[in-house]
């Protein structure tokens, strides 16, 4: 099988700060993290080459420091990596962020399975994945937490759901977003991380992807943070005292009155 998964770099702190004149995250100088949800991603991935065979690609899509997120999945056993960077690229929303990897995708030529977070802790739209599915118009399943099978160009899978999970198949291709609860992520082998260390990261740019730069980054993104501030903090509530259920009501009608709410 021909898989791909798709990973971010993503802040290592709650003390990030931001470009006033673009309002999106200012990166350099911030340590950083492979998005935990995309490591199940890869875990995932590596189980169904582990079952089937076949080879897993693993891309993403920031500055050229995101390259070290990739050596991490090199160490767990991934197959080939791809780093997206550009200028052109930085800015983008889930729309543009989306376009662009599913044109990275295309330039891969076939795949079987793409395989994500189900959401990206800087972010937390939830969105990317859904959005390359739509643009390679192949199904997608989000939320899955377990795949039960893949067999005879289908794949089924488990999603979760607010009162238990559905039992989803799929004809292949497609694009899978799982949760945590599809397994843990293994720890990288002294070889693997050797390996890593050496393996050469393939980076592709705008150009190489042939695509209009007006479809990616700011000018591609039609939805923009306007305005970024802290929610205002607010006083503690009032405790109402009294000896009794009948007490305390009194003690809050002759409070609210007060107040002259009532």
């Amino acid at each position: 099988m021909n898989l791909v998964v798709l990973i971010k770099q993503v802040p290592d702190t709650t003390d990030v700060k931001i470009d006033r004149n673009t309002n999106t995250l200012i990166r350099e100088g911030v340590s950083s993290i492979v998005n935990p949800f995309d490591m199940y991603a890869v875990e995932q991935a590596l189980q169904i080459r582990d079952e089937h065979g076949g080879k897993i690609t693993c891309i993403t899509m920031g500055p050229p420091q995101a390259e070290t997120a990739l050596r991490e999945t090199l160490a767990l056993g991934v197959d080939e990596t791809i780093l997206l960077s550009d200028r052109a690229f930085a800015g983008a929303d889930t729309l543009a962020t989306s376009y662009t990897l599913a044109k990275a995708i295309s330039e891969l030529g076939e795949f079987d399975l793409i395989i994500c977070g189900k959401q990206a802790i800087d972010g937390d739209t939830a969105q990317v994945g859904p959005g390359i599915a739509e643009h390679l118009d192949i199904p997608h399943v989000t939320y899955v937490s377990k795949v039960e099978e893949i067999a005879n160009r289908h794949i089924h899978v488990r999603r979760m759901t607010e009162e238990g999970y559905d039992v989803i198949a799929s004809s292949l291709p497609a694009l899978i977003t799982v949760v945590k609860e599809i397994g843990e992520p293994r720890m990288p082998s002294i070889r693997g991380t050797i390996k890593a260390r050496k393996a050469s990261i393939t980076t592709w740019t705008a150009k190489d992807l042939k695509i209009n730069e007006e479809m990616v980054g700011l000018s591609g993104s039609p939805t923009q943070v306007m305005r970024i501030f802290a929610p205002e903090i607010r006083p503690g509530g009032e405790i109402i005292e009294g000896d009794s259920p009948a007490e305390k009501a009194k003690n809050l009608i002759s409070r609210l009155k007060e107040s002259h709410i009532l």
